[in-house]
């Protein structure tokens, strides 16, 4: 026998995931803890994403302590510096950051962007020191959520359509190099793309593999693209098609608990939600439905029930589990105490379009 009225306690439990002040309240809570844990260096690109998500939840709750967060670590501790790789998108992933506190400051200082702008211009500027299987600047997917918004932001804000041009012919490359058009996924790099030779590589199932967080960082990348082009930019139609399609494949995806496994098309190897990579999905899938470019009625329901399992991995300090360490593919390396910040500022850019998302 069904049980009716289990399933009714739970969806009235769950509604308070939904209302502003819980959902402004959590994020607050979340990044504050965050701020008390510190993880890695400041300019590297687990903080570029978890800033990212930090500035988001500024936005949304106007909380003093994440803005001064924020302006500690770019003005104090990096002095407005992009991490030292000049030619590695990792190290521009922070500049985001850079931007967004410059366009909303008072008094807006040259210092702000300036060593971005040299480091960014260097970068379009100069070859890519190949080896293996880097053969282009943007080699690996996760690339995607790291340079694309730096460039784009910065195109816009300065005027220099260098760097939005660049974008558009990085992008392509990654695009032709790592997106399965079969699948419409990214392989997370030339390591996972098949050649037919023995080095060719496949999940326990038989299926190709293809990790969650790089097509996590995708989307939400696609995502910090799409808010900043143009309705008339010549290639958004390629940037909103490509998210439109990678969208309804991820939403295919989705297990039942509410998150996505670490390897997307092997979930039964891969127990437990992944908490990074779904993060990221409840953000580009909420975004899309908040504006108009997915429907709501087949997306809310993959985004709300996302949100309510997001919240769910959230302990009561605000420490958010299942998250899986730095790694560059699939692993089964991580529980409910495993925490990353890149894992916050997923679910901060989670949060932030989540309060926003009309509700039946």
């Amino acid at each position: 026998m069904q049980d009716v009225s289990g399933a009714a306690n739970r969806k009235e439990r769950d509604t308070k995931y939904f209302h502003r002040k819980y959902i402004a309240q959590t994020m607050n809570k979340v990044a504050e803890w965050q701020i008390a844990h510190p993880k890695h260096r400041q300019d590297n690109w687990t903080n570029g994403a978890f800033y990212a998500g930090m500035f988001a939840a500024w936005e949304t709750t106007k909380s003093k302590k994440l803005h001064n967060a924020m302006t500690a670590m770019a003005r104090d501790s990096n002095r407005w510096q992009p991490g030292h790789r000049w030619y590695h998108a990792d190290d521009h992933a922070i500049c985001q950051t850079y931007i967004d506190l410059y366009r909303t400051a008072k008094g807006k200082k040259p210092e702000m962007l300036q060593p971005s702008i040299d480091t960014l211009v260097k970068f379009i500027s100069n070859p890519y020191p190949v080896k293996g299987i880097e053969i282009i600047k943007w080699w690996w997917c996760d690339a995607l959520f790291m340079g694309p918004p730096a460039l784009v932001k910065f195109g816009i804000t300065t005027g220099d359509k260098r760097f939005l041009e660049h974008n558009d012919k990085y992008y392509r490359e990654c695009y032709d190099l790592l997106y399965n058009k079969e699948e419409h996924l990214f392989a997370r790099d030339l390591g996972y793309v098949i050649k037919g030779n023995s080095a060719d590589r496949y999940e326990a199932n038989g299926k190709l593999i293809f990790w969650s967080r790089g097509n996590g960082w995708v989307l939400g990348g696609l995502v910090r693209l799409l808010k900043e082009l143009p309705a008339d930019y010549p290639e958004r139609p390629f940037y909103e098609h490509l998210y439109k399609e990678m969208c309804a494949r991820i939403a295919e995806l989705q297990q039942e608990d509410g998150l996505w496994r670490a390897s997307l098309l092997d979930p039964d190897s891969y127990p437990g939600g992944e908490v990074s990579g779904s993060g990221f999905f409840c953000y580009a899938i909420a975004w899309g439905v908040n504006e108009g470019l997915l429907d709501a009625g087949a997306y809310r329901p993959v985004a709300e029930k996302a949100w309510i399992a997001l919240n769910k991995c959230v302990n009561e300090e605000g420490r958010i589990g299942w998250v899986q360490p730095v790694g560059a593919d699939p692993r089964r390396n991580f529980n409910a105490d495993s925490w990353e910040i890149y894992g916050t500022g997923a679910f901060l850019l989670a949060g932030s379009e989540i309060i926003k998302m009309k509700r039946k």
